[in-house]
């Protein structure tokens, strides 16, 4: 669930700065990209535990999985896979040309994502590549086209924000990491984690700007990035990267981030 609301939230974004001023986003819009985050997450899901299922036997946390189990097998994944993703697709095939094509040309990045820990130290940014494609599409799904100069800002400030979250969860995991030989952020920042994070907030919070100014935002827009800029500073200061459930909290938290973004563009427009 949580993943779902990060998947969903860049898509709400972008839906809502794509509202002419003084309207609420398209509510059909809305629903349709919520349905798809379910899919698309679960898909992610998927690809995921099939390519993983050896490493999540040996990790406490995801021993349980049903493939790392042994409750379902291989094919059996695989066909599920093939279910949701023609689902997706249907999804998909609502929007206009445009959008199908650049919704489409993510499908690379969700399925290689999860062996990027195998290869990098910094699998958390190909996910952010992957998880905030909807900053993009939202918009195009709306316009027809994407108007660069609102959604690459907005797109690497998803991304930012992904680095963010997903470092803080990769600790979580790290004691099994190191004893399994993947790789994430949390290993390579170690003890300079909070500075790192720091860095990726700022960026995050100028992109944020730089997106609002781009289409004409208003205050209630820059009233909630600041809101924003304060929970990500509180959320830095106060974590604890040696507690599991201390990181496990502060990753659900960032659901309020993007909850109050949308809020802030909705308020914004209107």
């Amino acid at each position: 669930p949580s993943g779902t609301w990060l998947l969903y939230l860049p898509c709400t974004w972008s839906i809502g700065l794509a509202a002419e001023p003084g309207c609420l986003p398209d509510w059909q819009m809305l629903s349709l990209f919520g349905v798809g985050a379910v899919l698309m997450r679960g898909a992610g899901c998927t690809i995921n535990d099939m390519w993983d299922h050896d490493y999540d036997r040996k990790v406490a946390r995801t021993a349980s999985r049903p493939l790392a189990a042994g409750d379902i097998s291989t094919f059996q994944a695989f066909v599920f896979l093939g279910g949701q993703l023609s689902l997706g697709l249907c999804m998909l095939l609502c929007l206009n040309n445009y959008s199908i094509v650049l919704g489409a040309a993510s499908l690379p990045f969700v399925i290689t994502y999860p062996l990027m820990k195998r290869i990098t130290y910094w699998p958390q940014l190909v996910l952010g590549i992957t998880f905030n494609w909807g900053a993009l599409l939202g918009w195009s799904a709306i316009k027809g086209s994407c108007e660069w100069s609102v959604c690459l800002p907005l797109y690497l400030a998803g991304v930012m924000w992904t680095l963010v979250y997903d470092t803080i969860y990769a600790h979580q995991d790290k004691r099994d990491d190191i004893i399994i030989g993947v790789k994430s952020t949390a290993l390579r920042f170690k003890e300079d984690t909070k500075k790192w994070l720091s860095g990726f907030s700022l960026a995050m919070l100028l992109s944020l700007c730089v997106a609002g100014m781009n289409c004409n935002q208003t205050f209630p827009y820059y009233a909630a990035v600041a809101v924003i800029g304060t929970h990500l500073a509180h959320q830095i200061y106060t974590l604890d990267i040696d507690k599991p459930e201390d990181c496990w909290k502060k990753f659900t938290s960032n659901r309020t981030i993007g909850v109050l973004l949308f809020i802030g563009i909705v308020l914004g427009n209107l």
